[in-house]
């Protein structure tokens, strides 16, 4: 299992929200290259960058960003938010994404969702955001009644075998996972995802861990290891 630290980017900054709320933000670096350099430089092995900015006016808003911390690091980089159309798409990789995310809004694009995964394959990642089970939309303000597994099945019939599943009810919390409902996302898996929402502790990275689903390949990392909860090295440890 690989740790994914996160990179979200707003105003040009490096910040975290709690639970998606832009009126909850903290900015932790004034530069998204230096917070990724420390990533890197801490034993980091692939970054994951949210273009807040983007996600919240639909179209992506930190390309610059994304073009830097790929010159400047040379690491591997997944970026997601305001990826809304195959140019979109096709803009970001450019940049230097090897991996993008696109939001369960492609479900309602079926043309787009299928454009992109014909043209990119398994560079596509799409990101299933959950409250209370069911999938939240428009940056986890609207809830809909379409529970997380049935969203994964249309999406594999859809050619999807890569997702990012979050817990939005518990994200920048330290709360922990939600053991049991990340164990009926793996089942609804075919294929790999990566897991984010509620991390604040090394055993909380243990507890995933000792889940040993084969198809939980990644965690996603950001406020602990802003505020320095656990290092990089730490993590690494407690997943591998």
């Amino acid at each position: 299992m690989i740790l994914y630290p996160a990179i979200d980017i707003r105003g040009g900054k490096a910040v975290r929200l709690t639970q998606g709320r832009f009126d909850a933000e903290t900015v932790y670096d004034d530069d998204p290259l230096a917070a990724a350099r420390t990533w890197v430089e801490g034993g980091a092995r692939f970054l994951h960058i949210v273009d807040l900015d983007g996600a919240r006016t639909g179209a992506p808003a930190a390309l610059e960003q994304l073009r830097e911390i790929v010159r400047g690091t040379g690491m591997p980089v997944q970026y997601g938010g305001g990826l809304r159309t195959v140019a979109a798409v096709r803009d970001a990789l450019e940049a230097g994404a090897q991996r993008v995310i696109v939001g369960t809004a492609a479900l309602r694009d079926v043309d787009f969702l299928d454009d992109i995964v014909a043209a990119y394959g398994p560079r596509v990642l799409v990101s299933v955001d959950v409250r209370g089970g069911k999938i939240a939309t428009a940056g986890w303000t609207q809830v809909t009644d379409l529970p997380a597994t049935e969203a994964i099945e249309r999406l594999h019939d859809r050619g999807v075998s890569s997702f990012v599943y979050t817990d939005a009810d518990r994200d920048g919390g330290f709360s922990g996972p939600a053991l049991a409902d990340i164990e009926t996302i793996a089942g609804a898996v075919r294929g790999h995802f990566l897991y984010a929402g509620g991390i604040g502790t090394l055993e909380h990275l243990r507890s995933l861990r000792a889940l040993r689903q084969v198809n939980l390949s990644g965690v996603i990392v950001g406020k602990a290891l802003y505020e320095r909860r656990f290092t990089i090295a730490e993590a690494h440890a407690a997943l591998a």
